[in-house]
């Protein structure tokens, strides 16, 4: 595997609830956004176009196997998917639940947050956390 010495995500500070060979997906620990997810390539790779076309498909399905397991479990009006790597240029994609009451709606979740969601909703919101992990876990190993 090749690693980059002071990248983020060639060392991950946190647990993968998914990993192979190939990437891992995380939950990223935002207070606003419980479910917000990162599948990440293991190998520093920059660019997409960079990967083999198998491996491009490997990590295109790996994506949406997160986006639907968000959909199903955490019902959010809309999910999000990036790939910006503009910070870390470690190919990584961002699989974020979106809400009408989620803290930036309707406005990308890097700009200045609009509102305040009520603590009681995210409770609920991170209480689904297990489930989703248990179904990301699930849909990867199909």
């Amino acid at each position: 595997m090749t690693r980059e010495a002071g990248c983020e995500l060639c060392e991950l500070a946190v647990q993968p609830i998914y990993r192979d060979d190939k990437l891992s997906v995380i939950l990223v620990d935002d207070a606003n956004y419980p479910g917000f997810c990162r599948v990440i390539w293991n190998d520093h790779v920059k660019e997409m176009s960079d990967l083999a076309p198998p491996d491009r498909m490997l990590v295109n399905d790996a994506v949406w196997h997160v986006e639907l397991a968000l959909r199903e479990v955490m019902a959010p009006g809309k999910v999000n998917v990036a790939s910006l790597g503009n910070m870390t240029p470690h190919l990584h994609w961002h699989v974020i639940p979106r809400y009408a009451d989620d803290a930036h709606f309707p406005n990308p979740v890097w700009t200045a947050a609009v509102r305040t969601t009520d603590e009681p909703i995210l409770a609920a919101r991170r209480a689904l956390l297990p489930k989703l992990a248990a179904d990301i876990v699930r849909r990867m190993g199909k």
